[in-house]
């Protein structure tokens, strides 16, 4: 399927590893002009080696004056955005009786704020211009609660529904907001949600590994490419009528009615 997307502008927050690096492969090899944003050199480094044409820029995303400088940054340079895809930032799993108000705090800045801090300036410009897609990938923690991601979940909650209040407030501008939950997806995330899950139950991470796969009713997670290929489409004008959704991405994990 041919996407259109040549010549488009996409910023992929959070675009040096895991879904959000694939979600940039994914983007480039589609035609659109691609920039990753990291809070590590080292990183974006290492992802520009294999992200041939793109650009990338540090910026700390819990700071609104770092994230308004990162657009300012890439329209002056670059060109005005077509496409915002935040991947940026994640919460650290921690069983619920180790939690204090400082781990809730920090879960809405690492995951809230690290991504309305951004859609903030875009989003209004691109109503401005009357065109725009914004893609978050946020998570199904904030659907089904789990014990050891409840203040990340409450996170991806409130990205919900900003997700959706947003794409309904500028629809007619002629604006897209679309939302993802992966699941369980093969990234260091998810390593780390394994740590904590092995802690919770005091079993080895090994052990919690095959307990998370056997739940999943396709009997695998999915790989940061198979969520990339959804973002891209919805990126594109073959997904113009997709709008104020979130689209679940778990393997059949948990069998709800959107």
């Amino acid at each position: 399927m041919l996407l259109d997307l040549n010549g488009k502008t996409a910023l992929i927050t959070g675009g040096s590893k895991g879904i959000g690096l694939a979600c940039a492969q994914s983007l480039l090899a589609e035609g659109a002009r691609v920039v990753i944003c990291s809070r590590s050199q080292a990183n974006i480094d290492a992802a520009l080696a294999v992200l041939p044409g793109a650009v990338g820029f540090t910026a700390d995303l819990i700071s609104e004056k770092d994230a308004l400088d990162l657009v300012d940054r890439i329209e002056a340079e670059i060109g005005v955005l077509d496409i915002l895809v935040n991947c940026a930032g994640a919460a650290r799993r921690t069983p619920p009786q180790d939690l204090s108000p400082a781990h809730w705090r920090a879960a809405m800045d690492a995951k809230y704020f690290s991504y309305i801090n951004v859609i903030d300036p875009v989003v209004k410009r691109m109503a401005a211009r009357r065109t725009g897609v914004i893609v978050n990938v946020i998570g199904g923690g904030g659907k089904v609660a789990s014990p050891i991601h409840l203040p990340g979940g409450a996170a991806n909650a409130a990205l919900m529904l900003a997700t959706v209040g947003l794409a309904n407030a500028y629809a007619a501008s002629g604006l897209r907001v679309v939302g993802i939950n992966p699941g369980n997806t093969e990234t260091e995330r998810v390593t780390e949600g394994l740590r904590a899950e092995a802690a919770l139950h005091g079993i080895s991470e090994q052990a919690a590994l095959e307990k998370l796969v056997q739940r999943i009713p396709l009997g695998r997670m999915a790989t940061p490419q198979e969520i990339a290929n959804v973002v891209t489409f919805l990126s594109s004008s073959k997904a113009s009528y997709v709008t104020g959704v979130v689209i679940g991405m778990d393997g059949a994990l948990n069998p709800i009615v959107v």
